[in-house]
């Protein structure tokens, strides 16, 4: 094991993407959210939200279902999966934190 820093530098670059972590997180709080209101507390378009609504997808992260009960409606949320990757990830930034928090130099 490296340094925290090293390991900060590991970190699983397809959750921990700025957007995407702020999509896994508000989804980790809750059975499922949908579309309109997972743009309007991320504050991300509907094009760059979907964009990586697409990605998580493809990466078995979320499931997005999409109906049309009188007008179209997405809903998305996180497989079973995902919701251990996002935990996992969460615990592990807490963990490099700590650890870069009381990091010490080696004496040169």
């Amino acid at each position: 094991m490296g340094t925290p820093f090293e390991d900060m530098a590991d970190m699983d670059r397809l959750v921990h993407e700025p957007a995407r972590l702020a999509i896994t997180s508000a989804l980790l709080s809750c059975e499922s959210a949908d579309f309109l209101f997972l743009q309007r507390i991320t504050g991300l378009s509907k094009g760059n939200l979907s964009s990586h609504l697409s990605k998580l997808a493809a990466a078995e992260v979320v499931e997005v279902h999409k109906s049309a009960d009188g007008r179209p409606r997405t809903t998305v949320r996180l497989t079973g999966r995902g919701r251990i990757l996002v935990a996992d990830h969460w615990d592990r930034l807490m963990r490099l934190h700590e650890a870069a928090r009381t990091w010490t130099a080696p004496d040169a």
